[in-house]
């Protein structure tokens, strides 16, 4: 099982410096979330500069909220991130559940699913090269596309439209959302299996009261905010716990998302995962 970083928000104007440590120890991936009524940086402005700050580490949105996008705009922006990375780019995708983001976009939550699946199709077709719409993509067909989904219709969608599933569940329940995701896989005749990639919230030492403070604010609008605090893992014997739960689960990665903001973080976790 391969592990990734996800990169705290509380300081944007460091990240170049966490990508570049992240670039050199034992992570495959780095993750960047997205909001819109959120003081967080724009992720994929974000991981075009970091993308030239590395040469080896993956880049991936944790997740985008594609509704609050116009298509043809983001399949661009997704294939030239692709393109200028190598290769390295993930697109990992969600509705978006915040009615704020939706309201400052002026996007309809009631339509989000729907939204997105014709925004697939459409962004397909454009990494196709069928729309004329450059630059085409590193990775042939479009970048790896990952779905973060909980209700049924939503990991439905992976098998329709995507290369895995972003699960974002503890290992409790993660087990059952697995299961179902190769089974709408079958389903829908794909070949192969997903990928599979879990995320947990993390921070180590010094950075622990500041993680607990950043993630109940990201979260207050929520009524799982507490759950959150609580669930955060903030010492290397419960990472290295989670870890072993989710590869007996068959995740292909787990990302380690913390919500401290000193670098010194990228060590301590590469320190747990080597």
């Amino acid at each position: 099982m391969h592990f990734g970083l996800g990169l705290p928000i509380g300081s944007p104007e460091q990240l170049t410096d966490w990508a570049r440590l992240a670039d050199d120890g034992p992570f495959r991936t780095l993750g960047l979330l997205d909001r819109i009524v959120y003081d967080n940086p724009e992720p994929l402005v974000t991981l075009a500069l970091l993308a030239g700050a590395t040469t080896r580490v993956r880049l991936q949105t944790e997740v985008l909220l594609a509704p609050l996008r116009e298509p043809a705009l983001l399949a661009k922006q997704a294939a030239t991130l692709d393109r200028l990375s190598g290769g390295r780019f993930t697109l990992g995708l969600g509705v978006g559940g915040r009615a704020d983001d939706h309201q400052a976009t002026g996007t309809d939550p009631r339509q989000r699913g729907r939204v997105l699946d014709e925004q697939m199709t459409r962004m397909r077709r454009i990494w196709s090269g069928a729309e004329g719409i450059g630059p085409a993509p590193a990775t042939p067909g479009g970048p790896e596309v990952l779905f973060g989904a909980f209700a049924d219709p939503a990991l439905e969608r992976i098998a329709r439209h995507g290369d895995g599933f972003l699960c974002a569940a503890p290992p409790k329940w993660a087990g059952d959302l697995f299961a179902k995701v190769e089974r709408f896989w079958a389903d829908a005749g794909r070949d192969g299996r997903p990928r599979m990639v879990a995320q947990v919230n993390v921070a180590l030492e010094s950075d622990v009261d500041e993680a607990r403070a950043a993630i109940a604010a990201y979260y207050a609008f929520s009524d799982y905010g507490r759950n959150m605090v609580e669930g955060m893992l903030t010492t290397p014997e419960q990472v290295r716990e989670a870890a072993k739960h989710f590869a007996d689960l068959g995740a292909d990665e787990l990302m380690l998302y913390c919500w401290g903001t000193d670098p010194g973080q990228v060590g301590r976790l590469a320190d747990v995962v080597s």
